[in-house]
């Protein structure tokens, strides 16, 4: 049994905070704060103003609107980025958190993904679209992040708004690199 399975063992045994997982597996806080946050992005458990609890059907329930998997915002279905995993979907609200997820997902659960054409609202898989990373238009999360069906439409709208035109793997090392604390990036993609 992995670490992250124990730790929703122990939750159910009444572990309620990350200080005695901590404790218990006799490893870090941030450790342990990264596993919880992956059991939250896994749709297992719950962690509410330091409380850890297994997440039930009544929360499935209540959970009126969708979120995004990486910021929390709600998501805009004319933005939305979808990873279709083998047993579950993971949403996240727009291309910029949809980029930076892709590093938190295991790569071989990810059946599809897909998001939509900023022009035509058209769905398009996420692989095969063009990003505009940077720009001035700010759709949703910053840096932004957006997504187009073709090279060409991608860079028209860079030529207007700035920013610059990649593909899906340059978009995600790029994201990422615009998003390091401290650091002031220009990405060359």
């Amino acid at each position: 049994m992995d670490r992250k399975e124990k730790i929703v063992e122990l939750i159910n045994q009444g572990y309620d905070n990350v200080k005695a997982l901590s404790q218990y597996f006799g490893v870090s806080l941030m450790t342990i704060y990264r596993d919880v946050r992956e059991l939250e992005k896994e749709g297992k458990i719950i962690r509410k103003h330091g409380e850890l609890r297994l997440r039930t059907q009544e929360d499935l329930k209540e959970e009126k609107i969708d979120t995004c998997a990486y910021c929390t915002k709600a998501v805009d279905r004319r933005l939305e980025f979808i990873y279709h995993l083998k047993n579950r979907k993971v949403k996240a609200c727009c291309a910029h958190c949809g980029l930076l997820l892709y590093k938190d997902i295991k790569e071989d659960e990810v059946e599809a993904c897909m998001t939509w054409d900023f022009i035509t609202g058209n769905p398009i898989s996420c692989y095969s679209a063009w990003y505009v990373i940077g720009s001035s238009a700010l759709p949703c999360c910053s840096p932004s992040a957006i997504a187009f069906a073709s090279r060409e439409d991608a860079e028209k709208f860079a030529k207007g708004f700035g920013g610059v035109v990649t593909d899906f793997e340059k978009g995600v090392e790029g994201i990422r690199e615009l998003m390091k604390r401290g650091q002031r990036v220009d990405i060359k993609l």
